[in-house]
Protein backbone atom coordinates (compact mmCIF):
# COMPACT_ATOMS: atom_id res chain seq x y z
CA UNK A 1 0.00 0.00 0.00
CA UNK A 2 2.64 2.57 -0.93
CA UNK A 3 1.45 6.08 -2.27
CA UNK A 4 -0.22 6.47 -5.75
CA UNK A 5 2.61 7.04 -8.13
CA UNK A 6 0.81 8.90 -10.31
CA UNK A 7 -0.72 12.64 -10.27
CA UNK A 8 -4.46 13.70 -9.89
CA UNK A 9 -6.28 11.64 -12.41
CA UNK A 10 -3.61 10.65 -14.42
CA UNK A 11 -4.01 6.78 -13.62
CA UNK A 12 -7.73 7.27 -15.44
CA UNK A 13 -6.64 8.43 -17.94
CA UNK A 14 -3.43 6.23 -18.70
CA UNK A 15 -6.23 3.24 -18.45
CA UNK A 16 -8.31 4.90 -21.10
CA UNK A 17 -5.41 5.45 -23.51
CA UNK A 18 -4.18 1.55 -23.09
CA UNK A 19 -8.26 0.55 -23.72
CA UNK A 20 -8.13 2.83 -26.58
CA UNK A 21 -4.39 1.24 -28.31
CA UNK A 22 -5.83 -1.87 -27.79
CA UNK A 23 -9.19 -1.53 -29.48
CA UNK A 24 -7.44 0.02 -32.19
CA UNK A 25 -4.69 -2.66 -32.52
CA UNK A 26 -6.99 -5.34 -32.46
CA UNK A 27 -9.40 -3.61 -35.53
CA UNK A 28 -5.97 -3.30 -37.71
CA UNK A 29 -5.35 -6.89 -37.32
CA UNK A 30 -8.97 -7.76 -38.21
CA UNK A 31 -9.76 -9.19 -35.19
CA UNK A 32 -13.55 -9.50 -33.80
CA UNK A 33 -12.43 -8.97 -29.84
CA UNK A 34 -14.79 -6.57 -27.92
CA UNK A 35 -13.51 -3.20 -26.95
CA UNK A 36 -11.94 -2.90 -23.20
CA UNK A 37 -14.32 -1.70 -20.53
CA UNK A 38 -14.14 1.82 -19.50
CA UNK A 39 -12.82 2.01 -16.02
CA UNK A 40 -15.79 2.65 -14.29
CA UNK A 41 -16.68 -1.02 -15.39
CA UNK A 42 -13.89 -2.95 -14.43
CA UNK A 43 -10.12 -2.18 -13.55
CA UNK A 44 -7.91 -0.26 -10.23
CA UNK A 45 -10.26 1.20 -7.61
CA UNK A 46 -8.22 3.31 -5.53
CA UNK A 47 -9.45 4.05 -1.78
CA UNK A 48 -8.10 7.42 0.11
CA UNK A 49 -7.61 6.72 3.73
CA UNK A 50 -5.31 8.39 6.26
CA UNK A 51 -2.31 8.54 8.53
CA UNK A 52 -0.44 5.00 7.88
CA UNK A 53 -0.84 4.78 12.02
CA UNK A 54 -4.71 5.11 11.74
CA UNK A 55 -7.75 3.50 11.40
CA UNK A 56 -8.67 4.77 8.28
CA UNK A 57 -5.65 2.89 6.97
CA UNK A 58 -5.97 -0.25 8.27
CA UNK A 59 -9.54 -0.66 7.44
CA UNK A 60 -9.15 1.01 4.33
CA UNK A 61 -6.30 -2.03 3.55
CA UNK A 62 -9.00 -4.40 4.33
CA UNK A 63 -12.00 -3.09 2.17
CA UNK A 64 -9.46 -2.87 -0.17
CA UNK A 65 -8.28 -6.41 0.11
CA UNK A 66 -11.96 -7.28 -0.19
CA UNK A 67 -12.66 -5.80 -3.21
CA UNK A 68 -9.93 -6.82 -4.75
CA UNK A 69 -10.87 -10.86 -3.81
CA UNK A 70 -14.74 -10.48 -4.43
CA UNK A 71 -15.61 -7.98 -6.99
CA UNK A 72 -14.96 -9.80 -10.37
CA UNK A 73 -13.12 -7.33 -12.60
CA UNK A 74 -11.52 -4.92 -10.15
CA UNK A 75 -8.56 -4.55 -8.14
CA UNK A 76 -8.05 -1.92 -5.30
CA UNK A 77 -5.25 -0.41 -3.20
CA UNK A 78 -5.77 1.73 -0.05
CA UNK A 79 -3.71 4.94 -0.12
CA UNK A 80 -2.73 6.82 2.73
CA UNK A 81 -3.73 10.99 2.70
CA UNK A 82 -3.59 14.00 4.42
CA UNK A 83 -7.43 11.72 5.20
CA UNK A 84 -11.12 13.76 5.26
CA UNK A 85 -10.68 17.06 3.37
CA UNK A 86 -8.28 15.51 1.04
CA UNK A 87 -10.35 12.67 0.46
CA UNK A 88 -13.11 14.45 -0.79
CA UNK A 89 -11.97 16.72 -2.86
CA UNK A 90 -9.72 14.14 -4.27
CA UNK A 91 -12.94 11.44 -4.89
CA UNK A 92 -14.59 14.40 -6.47
CA UNK A 93 -12.33 15.19 -8.66
CA UNK A 94 -11.64 11.87 -10.17
CA UNK A 95 -7.81 10.71 -8.64
CA UNK A 96 -9.73 8.25 -5.87
CA UNK A 97 -13.10 6.14 -6.45
CA UNK A 98 -13.31 5.25 -2.57
CA UNK A 99 -12.57 7.67 0.52
CA UNK A 100 -13.40 7.75 4.04
CA UNK A 101 -14.39 10.59 5.85
CA UNK A 102 -15.96 12.44 9.28
CA UNK A 103 -19.47 12.65 8.90
CA UNK A 104 -19.00 17.00 10.02
CA UNK A 105 -16.16 17.46 7.14
CA UNK A 106 -18.50 15.32 4.88
CA UNK A 107 -21.40 18.23 5.92
CA UNK A 108 -19.18 20.94 4.96
CA UNK A 109 -17.83 19.33 1.83
CA UNK A 110 -21.75 18.69 0.91
CA UNK A 111 -23.26 22.19 1.73
CA UNK A 112 -19.93 24.01 0.47
CA UNK A 113 -18.80 25.57 3.97
CA UNK A 114 -15.70 25.79 5.80
CA UNK A 115 -13.18 24.94 4.16
CA UNK A 116 -15.29 23.87 1.09
CA UNK A 117 -16.54 27.57 0.73
CA UNK A 118 -18.52 28.40 -1.97
CA UNK A 119 -17.51 24.86 -3.39
CA UNK A 120 -19.97 22.09 -2.79
CA UNK A 121 -18.31 18.38 -3.68
CA UNK A 122 -20.65 16.10 -5.58
CA UNK A 123 -19.52 13.20 -3.65
CA UNK A 124 -22.29 10.47 -1.90
CA UNK A 125 -22.20 7.87 0.82
CA UNK A 126 -22.28 3.98 0.44
CA UNK A 127 -22.79 4.29 4.32
CA UNK A 128 -22.69 5.78 7.92
CA UNK A 129 -19.95 3.49 9.61
CA UNK A 130 -18.23 3.35 13.15
CA UNK A 131 -17.66 6.73 15.35
CA UNK A 132 -14.47 8.05 16.11
CA UNK A 133 -13.10 9.28 18.93
CA UNK A 134 -11.40 12.61 19.81
CA UNK A 135 -8.24 11.95 21.73
CA UNK A 136 -6.33 15.42 23.18
CA UNK A 137 -3.24 14.08 25.09
CA UNK A 138 -1.49 16.68 26.85
CA UNK A 139 2.55 16.07 28.03
CA UNK A 140 1.65 15.02 32.28
CA UNK A 141 3.95 17.40 33.70
CA UNK A 142 2.56 20.46 31.61
CA UNK A 143 0.19 21.37 34.09
CA UNK A 144 -2.97 20.99 31.34
CA UNK A 145 -6.53 20.44 32.66
CA UNK A 146 -8.29 22.09 31.02
CA UNK A 147 -8.35 23.30 26.60
CA UNK A 148 -8.32 26.78 27.83
CA UNK A 149 -4.93 25.74 29.59
CA UNK A 150 -3.45 25.60 26.07
CA UNK A 151 -3.25 29.26 25.35
CA UNK A 152 0.11 29.75 24.53
CA UNK A 153 1.22 25.67 23.79
CA UNK A 154 2.61 24.17 21.29
CA UNK A 155 -0.44 21.87 20.03
CA UNK A 156 -1.03 19.65 16.86
CA UNK A 157 -4.04 19.66 15.45
CA UNK A 158 -3.77 16.58 13.01
CA UNK A 159 -2.82 16.73 9.33
CA UNK A 160 -3.72 19.65 7.47
CA UNK A 161 -7.57 19.48 5.93
CA UNK A 162 -7.82 16.59 7.79
CA UNK A 163 -11.25 16.34 9.65
CA UNK A 164 -8.89 16.17 13.30
CA UNK A 165 -7.84 19.73 11.83
CA UNK A 166 -11.27 20.62 12.06
CA UNK A 167 -12.58 19.20 15.08
CA UNK A 168 -9.25 20.65 17.05
CA UNK A 169 -10.39 24.08 15.10
CA UNK A 170 -13.72 24.39 16.78
CA UNK A 171 -13.22 22.63 20.06
CA UNK A 172 -10.51 25.01 20.55
CA UNK A 173 -12.65 27.96 19.62
CA UNK A 174 -15.28 26.42 22.07
CA UNK A 175 -12.96 26.53 24.78
CA UNK A 176 -12.32 30.49 23.96
CA UNK A 177 -9.16 30.32 22.71
CA UNK A 178 -8.55 31.89 18.93
CA UNK A 179 -6.54 28.18 17.45
CA UNK A 180 -4.21 30.87 14.89
CA UNK A 181 -3.30 33.33 17.65
CA UNK A 182 -3.77 32.01 20.90
CA UNK A 183 -1.85 28.34 20.88
CA UNK A 184 1.13 27.98 18.89
CA UNK A 185 -0.75 25.40 16.38
CA UNK A 186 1.07 23.09 14.24
CA UNK A 187 -0.56 20.67 11.45
CA UNK A 188 1.31 17.48 11.32
CA UNK A 189 0.60 14.18 10.73
CA UNK A 190 -0.04 11.23 13.59
CA UNK A 191 3.35 9.96 12.74
CA UNK A 192 5.13 13.49 13.11
CA UNK A 193 2.55 14.81 15.92
CA UNK A 194 3.84 11.29 18.46
CA UNK A 195 8.06 11.77 17.21
CA UNK A 196 7.70 15.42 18.49
CA UNK A 197 5.50 14.83 21.81
CA UNK A 198 7.72 12.16 22.33
CA UNK A 199 10.76 14.79 21.72
CA UNK A 200 9.14 17.30 24.04
CA UNK A 201 8.34 19.65 20.91
CA UNK A 202 5.17 19.82 21.50
CA UNK A 203 2.78 20.08 24.92
CA UNK A 204 -0.55 18.75 23.01
CA UNK A 205 -1.86 17.17 20.82
CA UNK A 206 -5.29 15.96 18.66
CA UNK A 207 -5.86 13.32 16.92
CA UNK A 208 -9.87 11.47 16.04
CA UNK A 209 -9.82 7.73 14.92
CA UNK A 210 -11.33 4.74 15.97
CA UNK A 211 -10.63 2.48 19.21
CA UNK A 212 -7.75 1.75 19.31
CA UNK A 213 -5.73 3.93 17.02
CA UNK A 214 -2.46 2.41 16.50
CA UNK A 215 -0.19 6.05 16.72
CA UNK A 216 -2.02 6.36 20.02
CA UNK A 217 -1.17 3.30 21.29
CA UNK A 218 2.53 2.91 19.94
CA UNK A 219 3.05 6.40 21.80
CA UNK A 220 1.57 5.65 24.90
CA UNK A 221 3.78 2.43 25.10
CA UNK A 222 6.92 4.11 24.33
CA UNK A 223 6.87 6.65 26.72
CA UNK A 224 4.46 4.98 30.05
CA UNK A 225 3.41 7.82 32.39
CA UNK A 226 4.32 10.76 30.49
CA UNK A 227 1.26 11.54 28.36
CA UNK A 228 -2.72 11.52 29.93
CA UNK A 229 -5.90 12.09 28.19
CA UNK A 230 -8.04 15.44 28.17
CA UNK A 231 -11.26 15.19 29.35
CA UNK A 232 -13.52 17.46 26.51
CA UNK A 233 -17.08 16.23 26.90
CA UNK A 234 -17.83 19.68 28.75
CA UNK A 235 -17.68 21.55 25.74
CA UNK A 236 -20.75 19.40 23.64
CA UNK A 237 -23.46 22.43 24.09
CA UNK A 238 -21.41 25.07 22.16
CA UNK A 239 -20.30 22.62 19.74
CA UNK A 240 -24.12 21.08 18.99
CA UNK A 241 -25.48 24.91 18.96
CA UNK A 242 -22.84 25.84 16.30
CA UNK A 243 -22.91 23.19 14.22
CA UNK A 244 -25.83 20.97 14.81
CA UNK A 245 -26.04 17.17 16.11
CA UNK A 246 -23.38 15.88 14.23
CA UNK A 247 -21.35 15.94 17.23
CA UNK A 248 -22.09 13.54 20.44
CA UNK A 249 -20.60 13.12 24.15
CA UNK A 250 -19.20 9.65 24.48
CA UNK A 251 -16.49 8.09 27.15
CA UNK A 252 -13.05 6.74 26.18
CA UNK A 253 -13.58 3.64 27.41
CA UNK A 254 -10.71 2.43 29.97
CA UNK A 255 -10.25 -0.84 28.03
CA UNK A 256 -8.81 1.25 25.17
CA UNK A 257 -5.17 2.30 26.29
CA UNK A 258 -5.30 0.92 29.80
CA UNK A 259 -5.96 4.02 31.21
CA UNK A 260 -6.65 3.93 35.24
CA UNK A 261 -10.70 5.46 34.31
CA UNK A 262 -12.65 6.49 30.94
CA UNK A 263 -12.02 10.06 29.98
CA UNK A 264 -15.28 11.86 28.66
CA UNK A 265 -15.04 12.74 25.47
CA UNK A 266 -16.51 14.00 21.61
CA UNK A 267 -17.41 11.57 19.04
CA UNK A 268 -18.53 12.09 15.40
CA UNK A 269 -19.32 9.39 13.03
CA UNK A 270 -17.46 8.31 9.93
CA UNK A 271 -18.80 7.64 6.60
CA UNK A 272 -18.05 6.44 3.04
CA UNK A 273 -18.12 8.31 0.45
CA UNK A 274 -17.57 7.88 -3.64
CA UNK A 275 -18.55 10.16 -6.19
CA UNK A 276 -22.10 11.21 -7.31
CA UNK A 277 -21.26 9.77 -10.92
CA UNK A 278 -20.36 6.23 -9.73
CA UNK A 279 -22.33 3.71 -11.47
CA UNK A 280 -25.48 2.52 -9.58
CA UNK A 281 -24.57 -1.09 -10.14
CA UNK A 282 -21.07 -0.90 -8.84
CA UNK A 283 -21.84 1.58 -6.00
CA UNK A 284 -24.47 -1.01 -4.98
CA UNK A 285 -22.02 -3.99 -4.82
CA UNK A 286 -19.08 -1.96 -2.81
CA UNK A 287 -21.98 -1.55 -0.33
CA UNK A 288 -23.23 -4.92 -0.25
CA UNK A 289 -18.90 -6.44 0.43
CA UNK A 290 -19.13 -4.14 3.46
CA UNK A 291 -21.77 -6.28 5.46
CA UNK A 292 -21.29 -9.35 3.39
CA UNK A 293 -17.46 -9.94 4.69
CA UNK A 294 -17.87 -7.21 8.04
CA UNK A 295 -16.51 -10.47 9.96
CA UNK A 296 -13.42 -10.51 7.85
CA UNK A 297 -12.85 -6.36 7.96
CA UNK A 298 -13.43 -6.78 11.61
CA UNK A 299 -10.31 -9.20 11.98
CA UNK A 300 -8.48 -6.39 10.56
CA UNK A 301 -9.46 -3.42 13.02
CA UNK A 302 -11.88 -4.25 15.76
CA UNK A 303 -14.18 -0.83 14.26
CA UNK A 304 -14.54 -3.05 11.52
CA UNK A 305 -17.23 -4.90 13.80
CA UNK A 306 -18.61 -1.31 14.80
CA UNK A 307 -21.11 -0.58 12.47
CA UNK A 308 -24.56 -2.35 11.23
CA UNK A 309 -26.41 -2.46 8.52
CA UNK A 310 -29.90 -0.86 10.24
CA UNK A 311 -28.03 2.54 10.86
CA UNK A 312 -25.59 2.59 8.10
CA UNK A 313 -28.12 4.68 6.25
CA UNK A 314 -28.44 7.64 8.19
CA UNK A 315 -25.99 9.68 6.00
CA UNK A 316 -27.69 12.85 6.77
CA UNK A 317 -27.03 15.65 5.53
CA UNK A 318 -24.95 13.69 2.86
CA UNK A 319 -26.86 11.80 0.25
CA UNK A 320 -26.80 8.29 0.00
CA UNK A 321 -25.42 7.04 -3.81
CA UNK A 322 -28.83 5.58 -5.44
CA UNK A 323 -27.09 2.27 -5.71
CA UNK A 324 -26.35 2.29 -2.19
CA UNK A 325 -29.83 3.31 -1.19
CA UNK A 326 -31.31 0.33 -3.07
CA UNK A 327 -29.05 -2.26 -1.46
CA UNK A 328 -30.31 -0.99 1.98
CA UNK A 329 -33.99 -0.81 0.03
CA UNK A 330 -33.88 -4.43 -0.49
CA UNK A 331 -33.61 -5.49 3.43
Amino acid sequence: MTARPTPPSRGRVAAALVALLSVLLTAGCGGDAAPQPAPWHGGRIFLATGNTTGVYYQLGGGYADLISRYLPGYEARAEPTGASGENITRVAGGDMEIAFSLADTAADANAGRGAFEGRPQQVRALARVYRNYTHVLVRTDAKITTLSDLRGRRVSTGSPRSGTDVIAGRLLTAAGIDPERDVRRARLSLPDTAARMRAGTLDAMFFSGGLPTPGITDLLAAAPGRFRFLPIADLIEPLTAAYGPVYAAADLPKEAYGTPTAVPTVTVANMILVSADMPDKLAYDLTALLFAHQTELGTVHPEGRNFDRSGAANTDPVPLHPGASRFYQNG
